[in-house]
């Protein structure tokens, strides 16, 4: 006899979803386990329904074994729980997997159409799934992507001002059916979010659809694999196979730049998914139009569609970054440490994330307060080699010779906004790229107060998320500066 949940079994649910948040995370709770709804209770059997089958298959791999042994916690007479996709019309539940107390599975015979679930140490069962894609298809396809990495989630990702517009149209290409734009072009320095984009890209869109055909690969892959296909004549299966997709992302493009081969390869995949309506992503670390090395009509198809800047981190962000990162660390970490890490790591948020992870394990494994004293310690190396980085000087030759005015001007009381703007512009790398202080960096800029300093610095923040050229001028000049 099949029974609606009672509120005896209805708060049970509820005790052990507060535990697995608090074992496993805020943001992968979020992702994977939010979703998942008391169905019916059954005896000592439980059933939980799951909003789409690729994520019941991710919660029986990775967190079935942790349910069941939670929930064997708090109630010890359920003896088994039962993970199910729900129609998405309320109706039939579908592809039900079992989660056991012992190593017999219940008999896949059952009149209630449940499945077993296979345990991780047992061989691979074949599953029936609604995939139009014959079987020899599907094997290479799954083999050539790279895997998505479950913490690079939209959940996961910090937004700000300067990446709000790219997560935006990410999130928009992963779930819409009718395509708005084609392809989404997404560029910015190292360690900005790319990557991290073009997952939680594929993972969403497998989440509303896990028969969609996804490929999230590198172009140094793509380049790999049709060198390949040329040396094992097997450039037609090579053509079929990535023509066969839903979804293209190709991460890091310029690195086909001056390869003619593989470049006419992807021109000709990049035309026939768009013929198709198939969607495309691709990352690089500067525009279309500054990839040199790639073919003039690449570069223009590459620009037909939205492109998008994720530009520099701002201080803001910086600090909700190492907020967040802290959260998922578990750690309680100072104010004045945070703000302290944000303000000297600007470079990108892989360095900033680092960071914050070695002055934490470091804390822990050596039972020592996290203070500031101890992160220059601990990140003396870091810190080190951002003072090496760059002088105000240098700075201020780049800025006047990239706005084309006199290095006087940097010094001088001139209002005139051609002036000005280059000023304030100075004062934000020196702020951005050196060790200095506010004092001292208006000191090297006619003698001026540290609140003009910080006026000018706040001035360009604002601005460059609202002004493109602005923002690429200071990608351009930080590049340059940095190499």
């Amino acid at each position: 006899m099949i029974l609606q949940p009672s509120g005896d079994i209805e708060q049970q649910w509820q005790r052990v979803r507060a535990l697995l948040h608090d074992e496993i995370g805020a943001t992968a709770y979020g992702t994977w386990l939010k979703p998942l709804r008391l169905a019916e209770c059954d005896g000592d059997r439980v059933v939980i329904s799951v909003p789409t089958q690729f994520m019941r298959d991710w919660v029986v791999s990775n967190y079935a074994d942790r349910i069941r042994g939670i929930w064997n916690q708090v109630n010890p007479a359920i003896r088994s729980i039962a993970l199910n996709v729900k129609a998405q019309d309320g109706g039939a539940a579908r592809g039900q997997r079992v989660v056991e107390p012992s190593g017999e599975p219940r008999d896949p015979a059952r009149s209630d159409g449940v499945t077993p679930l296979v345990r991780r140490d047992d061989p691979p069962v074949a599953t029936s799934r609604r995939d139009p894609v014959a079987p020899e298809t599907v094997r290479p396809l799954d083999e050539l992507s790279a895997s998505l990495d479950p913490r690079f989630t939209f959940e996961a990702f910090v937004v700000g001002k300067p990446n709000e517009f790219a997560v935006a149209a990410a999130e928009r290409i992963a779930e819409s059916t009718t395509l708005p734009f084609n392809p989404l072009f997404l560029y910015g320095g190292v360690g900005l979010g790319k990557t991290h984009l073009m997952h939680a890209i594929g993972w969403r869109a497998k989440q509303l659809d896990p028969q969609r055909r996804v490929i999230y690969l590198s172009a140094e892959k793509f380049m790999y694999q049709f060198v390949r296909a040329l040396r094992t004549k097997g450039t037609m299966e090579f053509k079929e196979l990535f023509r066969s997709v839903d979804l293209l992302m190709v991460d890091d493009v310029q690195f086909i730049s001056g390869k003619d081969s593989t470049q006419e390869e992807f021109f000709h995949t990049f035309n026939a998914l768009v013929d198709r309506g198939r969607s495309i992503v691709i990352s690089a670390d500067r525009s279309p139009s500054d990839l040199a090395g790639l073919e003039e009509r690449i570069r223009s198809r590459l620009g037909q569609g939205l492109v998008a800047d994720i530009h520099p981190t701002t201080f803001e962000l910086r600090l909700g970054i190492l907020d967040a990162k802290a959260e998922q660390l578990g750690a309680e970490v100072r104010r004045d440490v945070i703000e302290f890490l944000a303000d000297r790591i600007t470079s990108n948020v892989r360095e900033l994330e680092g960071a914050l992870n070695r002055i934490v394990h470091q804390a822990s494994l050596t039972s020592r307060p996290v203070t500031i004293e101890m992160a220059q310690e601990v990140l003396r190396d870091l810190l080190r080699s951002h003072e090496r980085r760059v002088t105000i000087e240098e700075i201020q030759r780049m800025v006047v010779e990239h706005y084309a005015i006199r290095m006087s001007d940097m010094s001088s009381s001139r209002r005139a906004r051609a002036v000005a703007r280059p000023r304030q512009v100075a004062m934000y790398l020196a702020k951005q790229l050196t060790p200095r202080s506010l004092p001292e960096i208006g000191k090297k800029f006619g003698g001026r107060d540290h609140t003009t300093v910080m006026h000018a610095i706040r001035q360009i923040e604002k601005l460059s998320a609202e002004d493109r050229v602005l923002a690429d001028d200071l990608a351009q000049l930080k590049r340059r500066l940095q190499n």
